[in-house]
């Protein structure tokens, strides 16, 4: 192809390569298809859900990711990126068109003309997004995007991280796509703001780390979400959790019981939240608070407040702790809180213990017990004069249940507890399980296994909540057979 061809949109031309089929060797690891039980992992867009994926659907879907990927590293070489910007779709329709058929024919891939102008119209749509991400993102089985440098970029798909052979062209090209994510919701990142939390505008949640701190060049993480409803039952079907669990919570926030969800990095807590609001009643205010907006409430009635980082001179920041002060003004039914991590938590409180029972949030820690000595030294971070006793007191006070959700070393999501805060004792907050998750080793498989059982402790909360005509079956909390 000649320069008088390429015009001003292409690079100057050179020596034509024949490019290897990338559906015989597109990823330099191949993908562990082995088919597990669906977890929470699979239904968070921070994963996809398949309970049951098909390998044959699975890899016919992967073999046109590989495709994809290709075909941009091949445009990659062959366009100027600094004008790309600047076109119109039907323009670049016009001219990526050539390269596209020259691309399949060298490769013999075997398209139909419709195929074919759907793939260009595609990939055309692709690199007027984010480039050679755009695949990936399509990817229903993928729940992690990290990008580690511009040469490299892994994938987690059914809880294993793969290695990919997606490239930027170089660095300038991926700082490119960084700042059209993070401007889009209306952030900036540069050396003076070199880390940043966005969101994509389905809502998967990307963090962006720059130069100087990211040593080898910008790092993007983006935690994909799903574009189905999150359900309890679904997490049920996945076995996620129990029935009998979903039976629990369900009632727990029918009856406006505070509800805690904890667990570590990664652990499924946003898409439990997720889930468990799919209970409240749409004749209810919710008002969301997040650091970057990527709760996905299926009522009608919902608001929701981010924060918002300060300007170039370190002013006009909002923080979670400012937005749950005004929230309490806007006559919320519910407050949920994408993750209390610091003095925010006392504000949380303060909210569920005037008038905002049923308020739900998200905490970092690896047991319900964790959880609340976490809620403690964050209630610290405010600065109040309070004792610590008068501490757990509002704690106690204002939590009902806590909880907690773990990642299984094989890469699966589990509900593994469910505790109920009773009151205080001798200045100790006191909690009792319900019903948990034991772990009893691996299969054939190396996939955890393992079973869900109640403790034989009956909830206090129940006598509360069939005031209201809400009701639990008896036989959920027999200690003497497998709940399922």
């Amino acid at each position: 192809m000649n320069d008088t061809v390429l015009g001003r949109f292409f690079s100057p031309a050179k020596p034509a390569e024949t490019l290897k089929n990338p559906f015989d060797d597109a990823w330099e690891q191949k993908p562990d298809t082995s088919v597990g039980s669906s977890t929470i992992s699979d239904l968070e867009p921070d994963s996809s859900a398949h309970v049951s994926p098909d390998p044959d659907i699975d890899k016919d879907q992967q073999k046109m990711v590989a495709m994809r990927v290709a075909l941009h590293r091949y445009l990659l070489d062959e366009i100027n990126l600094s004008v790309l910007d600047t076109m119109y779709t039907e323009e670049l329709v016009d001219e990526i068109r050539p390269l596209v058929r020259d691309f399949i024919k060298k490769n013999q891939f075997p398209l139909s003309a419709p195929e074919l102008d759907s793939l260009i119209l595609d990939t055309t749509n692709e690199m007027l997004g984010l480039g050679p991400l755009e695949p990936l993102l399509k990817d229903d089985t993928i729940a992690d995007i990290l990008v580690n440098s511009h040469e490299q970029v892994f994938i987690e798909r059914f809880g294993q991280l793969e290695l990919t052979d997606i490239r930027f062209k170089d660095e300038d090209h991926l700082l490119r796509i960084v700042n059209k994510i993070v401007s889009a919701v209306g952030r900036r990142v540069d050396e003076s703001s070199p880390l940043v939390d966005a969101r994509l505008p389905d809502g998967s949640r990307v963090n962006v780390a720059v130069r100087p701190v990211a040593v080898d060049g910008p790092m993007v993480s983006i935690r994909k979400f799903s574009r189905r409803p999150y359900t309890l039952e679904r997490l049920v079907e996945g076995g996620s959790m129990a029935d009998a669990m979903k039976v629990l919570l369900s009632a727990a926030v029918k009856g406006r019981k505070s509800i805690i969800i904890s667990g570590g990095t990664g652990s499924g807590k946003t898409t439990m939240l997720n889930a468990l609001s799919s209970q409240i009643s749409n004749s209810e205010r919710l008002l969301t608070i997040e650091d970057a907006a990527e709760l996905q409430l299926q009522q009608v009635h919902v608001c929701r407040l981010e924060t918002k980082p300060a300007t170039l001179d370190g002013r006009n920041e909002v923080r979670q702790r400012e937005l749950l002060k005004n929230a309490l003004r806007m006559r919320p039914d519910r407050i949920i809180v994408g993750e209390v991590r610091s003095e925010e938590a006392f504000d949380m409180l303060q909210a569920m213990n005037t008038g905002h029972e049923g308020s739900m949030c998200t905490v970092h820690a690896n047991t319900p017990r964790d959880s609340i000595s976490r809620l403690e030294q964050m209630i610290g971070m405010a600065g109040m004069p309070m004792t610590i006793k008068s501490v757990r007191q509002q704690i106690a006070s204002a939590i009902d249940l806590v909880v907690q959700v773990e990642r299984m070393h094989d890469g699966t999501r589990k509900l593994t507890s469910i505790a109920e805060v009773t009151g205080m004792e001798n200045d100790v907050i006191q909690m009792q399980e319900i019903m948990a998750f034991k772990k009893q080793g691996l299969d054939e498989n190396g996939k955890v296994k393992g079973i869900y059982y109640a403790t034989g402790i009956r909830p206090r909360f129940l006598e509360q909540i069939a005031e209201i005509g809400l009701s639990v079956p008896e036989d959920l909390f027999d200690p003497s057979r497998e709940l399922i």
